[in-house]
């Protein structure tokens, strides 16, 4: 395994409306092979790919994604979707599998428990959902550096706050690392969806937990 200066660097940059495939493609590997709730729910690379599809012209609209790339070859090594707190959901959601159901209900119960005191107004909060890094590019910091990139484009645009739903052990651990605060949590084994515990199969990997952090110029 050669040493990690021996690598191609990775270069992070922002979302462009021509890393749409690869961004699609590297987010539905990764969360349907690796994501808990996406596993649990039996989610397929093609359902969840769907998913991500959905949130691309937002993502290029708006300016927040972040991706990862290496230097030499141009694959993506890493992608980081993100969209501003205070703009909509976009059009489409209700054509998607009926097996992301339970995931936006219990992502769902974070939003709405953290949201009772809070109304963020366009331009003053990022939501940070789905981070995911290739398999060839584990071990390199490059979620990290993601979440770093991010944030500091949001600093630069005037963004006073981070919210994140950080679904397993590792991203928890990334996030908080970057300063991330827990405000509510769930429990994978406690969550029932019309009747069906739907997330026992990963009841052993704790539950979501809703993050934030203040940003500082």
């Amino acid at each position: 395994m050669p040493d990690a200066s021996q690598l191609p660097p990775i270069e992070y940059r922002i979302y462009a409306p021509g890393d749409a495939d690869n961004l699609t493609r590297l987010l539905a590997e990764t969360f349907s092979r690796r994501d808990p709730p996406a596993v649990a729910a039996g989610l397929t690379p093609a359902e969840f790919e769907a998913f991500v599809r959905l949130w691309c012209p937002k993502a290029a609209a708006e300016g927040l994604t972040v991706v990862a790339q290496d230097a030499n070859t141009q694959e993506l090594a890493g992608a980081l979707l993100a969209e501003d707190s205070a703009t909509p959901w976009p059009e489409g959601i209700d054509t998607l599998s009926p097996k992301f159901e339970p995931i936006f209900d219990i992502l769902g119960q974070l939003d709405g428990e953290y949201r009772t005191d809070r109304n963020p107004v366009p331009g003053e909060s990022i939501h940070l959902f789905l981070l995911g890094v290739a398999e060839s590019a584990a071990g390199r910091g490059v979620a990290q550096h993601l979440v770093s990139t991010c944030l500091a484009y949001g600093v630069s645009r005037g963004y006073r706050v981070a919210v994140t739903e950080a679904t397993n052990p590792v991203s928890q651990h990334v996030f908080r690392k970057l300063g991330f605060t827990e405000r509510v949590r769930r429990s994978y084994a406690d969550h029932r969806f019309a009747g069906r515990a739907v997330f026992a199969s990963i009841a052993a990997q704790g539950g979501p937990i809703l993050m934030d952090k203040t940003l500082s110029p």
